[in-house]
């Protein structure tokens, strides 16, 4: 069936570690050939980013799912390539398990300096990575419209995704510790609701008019307009360790925005939850990912996760069908099964401890397990 409208192009963009094979620390001055390799392979699809130690790339606008796997795992391949002439390796995780943020050197770029320049420590301690991903929707109200309702979405998106459970060597009992440290900077979080497209501009524009932002690239939301292309990028989850995994969630993600493009063509919408009630969700999916269940508001009780997951899929088989990304949003049930990238981390090293291993070691073989799974499924 078709419904017209938004095309529901994507484009995924995820930020890696680059760590040192040896020591499994992160690199804090890579060569500075590096990158210039990279775009030999990459073109423009890599960039440095706020720390030397990090990197980014995105993917070219894609028409189904099967292009952004495919374009996705192109750019890991050539990163992994890339990386390993100079005995480095990338890792898709969204904190480093035991290197400290004091010791990161910053990329010398004029965006980069203003931020930690006004920012301060909030900037200097952001050795943080995600994944943000685009949808295409070339209207501006619309795009409104369905960020208002697909907020309510983001906290389990987040505890699907989830690979940030240590932080300068601890155990922080989160699952996503990044949050804690990208919600230290302004215009972070869930985003505002808006009743149209003019009234957030004119939001913006006092901001912009007071010389607090030069442009909406620096309002930061869980999810926004994007101000440079005519997309809804979605920007709470955490960097999925395994290919296989951010795809299925990108593809989910796009099935729930058709969703509910479908209930708005038959003059009906999701309902609008206070950000107060998602935001408690929100908190239950960094503290637990989706081992505690999160609240359904309708009944006003925790629900276990995995059933709240097949209301969703069940809510979008119509338009993963439509969307020809059956078997992606499929897999994303196979992460219940085999644990995100936290879960798995937090695995290691406890095996790793019960092998009477040293501190430093488990640590260490935390590393070594996002090392193998990030260059898995490619």
């Amino acid at each position: 069936m078709t419904i017209g409208g938004p095309q529901f192009t994507v484009g995924v963009e995820e930020e890696y570690l680059l760590v040192d094979k040896e020591t499994r620390a992160l690199i804090i001055d890579p060569p500075t050939s590096l990158i210039g390799e990279c775009e030999e392979l990459c073109g423009g699809q890599v960039t440095s980013e706020l720390l030397r130690s990090q990197i980014e790339v995105g993917t070219r606008v894609c028409a189904n799912m099967q292009e952004a796997r495919e374009d996705l795992a192109r750019l890991r391949r050539n990163i992994i390539e890339v990386a390993g002439r100079h005995g480095l390796a990338p890792i898709a995780a969204s904190t480093h398990p035991f290197s400290r943020w004091v010791d990161q050197k910053h990329t010398e770029k004029d965006r980069y300096q203003a931020l930690t320049t006004e920012m301060q420590g909030a900037a200097r301690r952001m050795v943080i990575c995600g994944m943000h991903v685009h949808v295409g929707i070339n209207d501006d109200s619309l795009r409104i419209d369905l960020m208002n309702q697909m907020s309510y979405f983001l906290p389990h998106l987040l505890a699907l995704s989830c690979s940030s459970p240590f932080w300068e060597g601890r155990d922080t009992g989160l699952k996503s510790y990044r949050l804690t440290v990208f919600d230290a900077l302004p215009r972070t979080g869930l985003p505002e609701r808006f009743q149209s497209f003019a009234e957030y501009q004119r939001h913006v524009d006092i901001l912009i008019k007071a010389g607090m932002i030069e442009d909406s690239t620096k309002i930061w939301w869980d999810l926004r307009p994007s101000a440079r292309y005519p997309t809804l990028e979605t920007r709470i989850m955490d960097v999925c360790t395994r290919l296989n995994d951010a795809i299925a969630l990108a593809a989910l993600l796009v099935c729930l925005l058709r969703m509910l493009y479908r209930l708005r063509l038959a003059n009906q919408r999701w309902r609008a939850y206070t950000p107060m009630l998602i935001q408690e969700n929100r908190w239950r999916a960094m503290r637990y990912s989706y081992d505690e269940g999160l609240i359904d508001f309708a009944k006003g009780c925790l629900v276990p996760f995995s059933e709240l997951l097949d209301e969703i899929l069940a809510l979008t088989a119509e338009d993963a069908d439509a969307l020809g990304c059956g078997d992606e949003v499929a897999s994303v049930r196979s992460i219940l099964d085999r644990g995100t990238s936290a879960h798995r981390q937090l695995k290691a090293h406890e095996l790793a401890a019960a092998a009477g291993k040293s501190d430093e070691e488990c640590l260490r073989a935390v590393v070594d397990t996002l090392i193998e799974d990030t260059a898995s499924d490619l």
